[in-house]
């Protein structure tokens, strides 16, 4: 991928809506990833070199500048979304030769799963990269990337990185946020002022700091809100807090590689009564060796300017690529949205990793072995032949190569 993953950027539409977005706060990621795919290595000016086709339009600028406040009304916001297909659709052929199939949007505002739906194309068939990557709102794993949610008051990490070893960690388990959406209600209900070692809080008392808070807690609880997204899970993993995912519906981000089970807890919202039991049930080896790899996985979600290998802007370049990988492999788009399967499995490896091994501990080696099978395949043109389901269990497991000799 890091040598030969070519992507060609649109250039219609002006700022603030395209090319364009928020480097600061909740959605940073939009103006982020915007930003410097248009300055990368991976961008081609010639669209017949290109792997990749990328819409960059901002959902959230397109809330800020086409959306009136409190008027209910997307129709607007729809149709310049829309509008935007229609003209790069009859100046270009690349969109009708694969009815949008190796195109891909991202958006990190709430809003993003509905506005594609205006486009039919771009929902049923481009690669959506989505924060908002909640099952039950249609987004589709085989097809479409999570991204995380990544908070930036101040437009870079500075500051956010970095917490005391598991021994100066003297909390269980942290959460303060507002009531939003249907379990951070059961959570406080249960763990609000009910226990000193469970410091859950709807608001923090004054004088106490967010962040200070999550470096003294060995876990720190991640609920869905009115979305199943949140920086939470992020916030957490960049000061060293296990992360504790309360959500339904949620794809984690990158988990056709990353192993979410060695560095986080995941609790269904029906166990939210159980939850201080559930934590304390684990033993402190294995608290420790979760704190460890997720220390190790952090760098896989940094913001960097300009982006470093293995990033959060490489990793998403990564997840968008697998499922243009998935495309070039056998799915056929028909018209009406429906594919074939080819096989390719997004689920993690984890029931085949025991976690013994200290060698595997750094989960990042298995992206290594990754990038280089998707060069070589490129290269030999034999990516039709591969088995992806073997091949991602394998590379999830940390082997170098897949030896598989495409003749036989």
């Amino acid at each position: 991928m890091e040598k030969r993953l070519k992507v060609f950027v649109y250039n219609e539409g002006d700022p603030p809506i395209f090319h364009f977005g928020p480097c600061k706060q909740t959605y940073a990621i939009e103006g982020y990833f915007i930003q410097a795919i248009e300055i990368s290595h991976f961008r081609t000016n010639d669209p017949s070199k290109a792997h990749l086709f990328f819409l960059p339009i901002s959902i959230t600028m397109l809330t800020k500048v086409v959306y009136v406040p409190n008027s209910h009304q997307w129709t607007q916001m729809k149709n310049t979304a829309s509008d935007y297909i229609n003209v790069i659709s009859h100046k270009y052929p690349y969109w009708n030769q694969t009815l949008g199939a190796d195109h891909f949007m991202l958006a990190c505002h709430d809003w993003g799963p509905e506005i594609s739906f205006s486009v039919p194309y771009l929902y049923q068939n481009s690669i959506r990269a989505l924060c908002n990557a909640n099952t039950s709102e249609k987004f589709n794993p085989s097809k479409d990337v999570s991204i995380p949610e990544i908070h930036l008051p101040w437009g870079t990490t500075d500051g956010l990185l970095g917490g005391p070893s598991p021994s100066k960690r003297p909390v269980l388990v942290f959460y303060a946020g507002g009531i939003h959406g249907p379990i951070r209600p059961i959570l406080l209900k249960y763990w609000e002022n009910k226990d000193e070692d469970v410091q859950i809080y709807k608001y923090l008392p004054k004088g106490i700091s967010y962040y200070g808070m999550m470096r003294k807690s060995k876990y720190c609880i991640c609920p869905s809100g009115f979305e199943v997204a949140s920086p939470r899970m992020v916030e957490a993993l960049y000061v060293g807090c296990v992360p504790v995912l309360i959500k339904d519906g949620y794809v984690m981000p990158f988990s056709d590689v990353l192993d979410w089970k060695t560095f986080s807890v995941i609790i269904p919202v029906k166990d939210i009564p159980n939850l201080k039991k559930i934590l304390m049930g684990i033993s402190q080896r294995k608290y420790i060796k979760m704190q460890r790899r997720g220390r190790q996985v952090r760098r896989h979600f940094e913001v960097n300017s300009p982006p470093k290998p293995f990033d959060v802007f490489h990793m998403i370049l990564h997840s968008i690529w697998l499922r243009r990988l998935n495309f070039r492999s056998g799915i056929q788009y028909s018209k009406d949205g429906d594919s074939t399967d080819s096989g390719y499995d997004v689920s993690s490896a984890s029931d085949n990793d025991n976690g013994d091994n200290d060698e595997e501990d750094d989960i990042s080696t298995s992206l290594n072995p990754l990038f280089s099978i998707i060069d070589d395949l490129i290269e030999s043109e034999t990516i039709r032949l591969l088995d992806w389901n073997d091949a991602m269990t394998d590379l999830q497991l940390g082997m170098k190569f897949i030896d598989k000799n495409p003749s036989n």
